[in-house]
């Protein structure tokens, strides 16, 4: 497969496809492809599967899209203003994803719920118990929030993020919470009652502008009335 990555704020993936290859997606992803793609829904591993994604925000059902005859081409949009990245999954190299991500991927790539190990993790770090974990073999793409900050953390090395600026980061990093110290920082310093902690080793993917954050500074201008 060979693909590009157009736009900036807005970005698109075109991809072209050798015959008979194949590419798997979340449904509605498709943007634009040749004639010759074929679509085909599927639940991909059956209905247990299909709804451990719809708990990690992606739908049910997913499309399995085959160039038949001879090469072809499709495209995916990002649904948000933001950042398409792209990444090569294989053993021991799988990848961590913040709920929803998932935009496509080659036929072996797999994605599955990831349960965050601790308790407070998923009470209080912002995306919930529940993340996406991309495993198999091949290139995925992911769709985040704003522009993407990368760094790399040696082992034992700890990055702390406000809520919802986790993207995405390498498998062999865990995640954690961290209580704000002192209670007039908790209640008046508008960072919330908890960090989230990612601790190496690993790579980590920063978004600069979580969805949630622009609905909420977009709502203080729509009309209550």
């Amino acid at each position: 497969m060979k693909y590009q990555i157009l736009g900036e704020t807005l970005p698109v993936v075109i991809c072209e496809l050798e015959p008979e290859e194949q590419m798997i997606t979340e449904a509605g992803a498709m943007s634009w492809m040749s004639p010759n793609m074929q679509m085909e829904t599927t639940t991909n591993g059956g209905i247990g599967k299909a709804i451990g994604r719809a708990f990690t925000g992606e739908k049910m059902f997913q499309n399995i899209y085959t160039a038949r005859g001879g090469p072809g081409m499709i495209a995916y949009a990002s649904s948000v203003p933001g950042s398409i990245r792209a990444f090569e999954i294989s053993p021991g190299r799988e990848m961590i994803f913040q709920k929803g991500a998932f935009l496509a991927g080659a036929r072996d790539v797999t994605l599955e719920v990831h349960f965050r190990k601790k308790l407070g993790a998923g009470l209080f770090g912002g995306e919930g118990f529940l993340m996406q974990r991309i495993s198999g073999n091949g290139v995925v793409f992911a769709e985040f929030d704003g522009h993407v900050v990368e760094y790399e953390l040696r082992p034992g090395e700890s990055i702390i993020l406000d809520t919802g600026h986790l993207a995405a980061m390498s498998a062999t990093c865990s995640i954690d919470i961290q209580s704000v110290a002192g209670a007039k920082n908790k209640f008046f310093g508008g960072e919330g009652f908890f960090n989230t902690v990612v601790t190496g080793p690993g790579h980590v993917w920063l978004q600069t502008m979580p969805i949630s954050n622009l609905a909420g500074a977009v709502r203080q201008f729509i009309p209550t009335s």
